[in-house]
């Protein structure tokens, strides 16, 4: 019996690693190869023409470059601003998803367009409105006398730039909302039902008992959606290309415009190298910083 059981547990471990061969296989294929490859192609000048070993010199242009520094606070800014907005926003929404209201089934399949549509139509929408000639939003703010004549949002460098913000919002504020309302359709009634008869006002409920029990979807949401928000490409492309002047070149479209578009293969993968390397640790931070918070935030 005691030789058998060896050669069980090895029978049980292989059909184990047999189990899981085809997900490995997959991940290797679609994520581990392509990201040394890009790994091995910054450390080249491959072209449409071919590619030479340059060892460090990408990596040293980058890092001497102002251009790239300023496009990666830009990056930053934009993906603070987006998220930040989306955040608030998403809970005021599930809070109001939440309530006890007629229609509230209807309210919950409205808020879901945004996320539905696919963002190139979305998008195409959106330049429509920021259109200066035929665009609902310049004839509204000249209607209302705010503006003398037609404004065109995207053509000047801030207005494209929270333009395409408002966009991202719009974009990415649903997913966010219907995550937080099933985090707070998790937070039992009794603990809502106590504090009203111990007579805790609304904001006190909502700050010590909400709060709390969904913190760790806020942290886990706040994560995805900087790392979602900050490899934005489809909306920043559709409304401006990044432009005008690059005032909405993010790291995503400098990275695509130096590689796809100019067919420089080599700078444009240790644009991606460093585009990975600044989430690793922007994530590494924010978890660490995170669970301080959420140590604090749950001790009081």
């Amino acid at each position: 019996m005691g030789k058998s059981l060896p050669k069980a547990l090895s029978s049980q471990s292989t059909f184990a690693w047999l189990l899981i061969a085809p997900a490995a296989a997959y991940l290797c294929l679609i994520v581990v190869w392509p990201l040394l490859e890009t790994v091995r192609l910054s450390f080249t000048d491959a072209n449409i023409g071919g590619e030479s070993y340059v060892g460090l010199a990408n990596y040293e242009k980058l890092a001497n470059s102002k251009k790239f520094a300023d496009t990666i606070g830009r990056t930053f800014y934009w993906m603070f601003i987006s998220v930040s907005l989306k955040l608030v926003l998403g809970l005021l929404g599930a809070s109001l998803l939440n309530a006890k209201i007629p229609g509230r089934a209807a309210f919950r399949v409205l808020v879901m367009p945004p996320w539905i549509i696919p963002i190139a139509i979305g998008c195409l929408g959106w330049l429509w409105l920021y259109n200066g000639q035929f665009g609902l939003l310049s004839g509204a703010l000249q209607w209302l006398g705010i503006i003398d004549g037609p404004f065109e949002f995207l053509a000047y460098k801030r207005s494209a730039f929270y333009s395409a913000i408002v966009t991202d919002v719009w974009v990415g504020t649903p997913m966010i909302s219907i995550f937080f309302l099933a985090a707070l359709q998790g937070v039992s009634t009794d603990l809502y039902e106590a504090a009203y008869v111990d007579g805790a006002s609304r904001w006190y409920r909502f700050r010590r008992i909400t709060l709390p029990q969904i913190f760790p979807v806020i942290v886990s949401m706040a994560l995805l959606s900087a790392i979602w928000t900050f490899n934005s490409f489809e909306i920043v492309w559709i409304l401006t290309e990044g432009g005008p002047r690059s005032a909405t070149t993010t790291l995503i479209i400098d990275t695509y415009k130096t590689a796809i578009a100019s067919f420089k293969f080599g700078p444009g993968a240790a644009r991606a190298v460093v585009i990975v390397v600044l989430l690793s640790v922007f994530a590494f931070v924010y978890m660490v910083v995170l669970k301080k918070l959420e140590k604090r935030f749950g001790s009081k």
